[in-house]
């Protein structure tokens, strides 16, 4: 049975600045994830807060906050089996320095803000952040 999946993947400010965007894409592809959306944008500290609201009580927010907003991002939709998970695998762990070798931060994060890219952790934050980007 195929769990074929969305979610959500921000290419970073710090990524975009680097020019990373299409080695990360590269990436996505080819391990068996498909782009199906993506779109560069800038946005406001105020949607970086609603976005991140999760995160609300935590001490690194308004940080956060500041830093997504502080440049372009590319913000895709990426479609495949358990794309999750994928995703997660993929990424790496949060902290570059920690992170599995060949992992997208461990290539190309710079610390833990600037880790290059942010991935849905589950199906349904998933749902909410693809509409978040993605409102038709």
């Amino acid at each position: 049975m195929s769990n074929q999946e969305q979610t959500l993947s921000i290419i970073k400010p710090d990524a975009v600045e680097r020019n990373l965007v299409d080695e990360i894409k590269k990436i996505f592809t080819s391990n068996n994830l498909k782009i199906k959306e993506s779109k560069k944008i800038q946005i406001s500290k105020e949607e970086a807060a609603e976005f991140y609201k999760v995160h609300q009580s935590k001490p690194f927010y308004e940080h956060l906050c500041s830093y997504l907003s502080s440049g372009p991002i590319v913000a895709m939709i990426l479609e495949g089996e358990n794309a999750i998970l994928q995703n997660r695998k993929l990424m790496g762990a949060t902290d570059p320095k920690k992170a599995e070798e060949n992992t997208i931060r461990s290539l190309y994060g710079i610390s833990i803000d600037k880790n290059s890219v942010h991935g849905s952790d589950s199906n349904e934050n998933a749902k909410k952040e693809i509409n978040f980007f993605f409102k038709n």
